[in-house]
């Protein structure tokens, strides 16, 4: 119940499959009223989902100024989710709701997928494991087959490009394989662990892997293009864990099918789902992963206590990770 209401409060959770398939629960946020649950909701229909509800949950869907004009309640948006591009913020304080979201909750998950797809770029696993399930060790005349080329991360430079909560975590990472540790930041002045802060150009011209830990903004949509690509090595490995939109896919494909670049990881695109017209889809020594990074179960339970907390605070007349307010 919210105090400035005197009643419970009314509340709808617009994608819930984005973040449980059962497997995490939401029962925390439902008991904070009365809770409607919707699994998917197409964008044109969520101020009908919405209603005449007060507070709404969502992960991806768009909550613009027509859906706070079409429901006159709705005094409070939740975020299943760090960023937060998909809520029109200046439509929020026009009328007068609160957006929350949830900072740093994935910052372990994203490293660890970070460093999934560096290890299997330079140590092939899968394709190891796969040429073993096809018989290929089996009376093999050596106890060791080592056809497929593997490498040593020791000794090597990884640039991070943004050195927030999950940038810091994939560097601590880094330092225990031996690697050295360069970053390009909005913010130098905040590296406080002694790491070399770069420019973005030299960052890339010196990495033996780039990883991208930023948020994606007008300044820098499309960072990864024909040019900086042309800055990498061609040995180089380029990772993104951060969002689609910061790379130029077409460039970053060109680059791999012609092996002006050794591989990328990829786990976010710009365009979510994957279309079958992407251009990284098929592109030459690519990893691609359908954003996964942020969604091992601990994590998901920890979003999921995160946004009650949330929601919690904002029925008790408080503040918690409130964007707008």
């Amino acid at each position: 119940m919210n105090k400035t209401m005197n009643r419970p409060i009314k509340i709808v959770i617009l994608d819930a499959e984005t973040v449980t398939r059962g497997d995490v629960s939401l029962d925390g946020i439902t008991a904070l009223g009365e809770a409607k649950v919707c699994g998917f909701t197409p964008n044109d229909k969520v101020a009908e989902e919405i209603g005449e509800a007060d507070a709404v949950i969502c992960n991806k869907c768009l909550i613009t100024e027509e859906v706070f004009s079409r429901c006159p309640n709705l005094r409070y948006v939740g975020l299943f989710a760090t960023g937060y591009n998909n809520v029109d913020l200046e439509a929020a304080k026009r009328h007068g709701a609160v957006v929350c979201n949830v900072p740093s909750y994935s910052t372990y998950a994203v490293a660890q997928h970070t460093f999934a797809l560096i290890l299997e770029h330079y140590c092939r696993t899968a394709e190891y494991a796969a040429n073993v399930a096809e018989g290929g060790w089996i009376n093999y005349r050596l106890f060791s087959y080592f056809g497929i080329p593997t490498s040593e991360l020791y000794g090597r430079t990884l640039g991070i490009v943004g050195y927030g909560s999950i940038g810091r975590q994939v560097a601590e990472i880094a330092r225990a394989f031996g690697m050295e540790v360069i970053t390009h930041t909005r913010t130098p002045e905040r590296v406080t662990d002694g790491t070399p802060a770069v420019s973005l150009d030299e960052l890339l011209s010196r990495a033996d892997i780039v990883s991208l830990h930023c948020p994606l903004t007008a300044d820098n949509e499309k960072m990864i293009n024909e040019r900086t690509l042309s800055l990498m090595k061609p040995t180089a490995l380029l990772i993104n864990t951060a969002r689609g939109g910061l790379i130029d896919e077409r460039a970053l494909a060109d680059a791999l099918n012609a092996g002006r670049i050794a591989g990328a990881g990829i786990d976010c695109l710009t365009a979510e789902p994957m279309r079958a017209d992407c251009a990284l889809y098929g592109a030459k020594n690519c990893i691609i992963t359908p954003h996964v990074a942020w969604a091992p179960v601990e994590t998901r339970e920890r979003l999921l206590r995160e946004v009650e907390l949330n929601l919690r605070a904002w029925t008790d007349g408080g503040e918690r990770n409130n964007v707008v307010k």
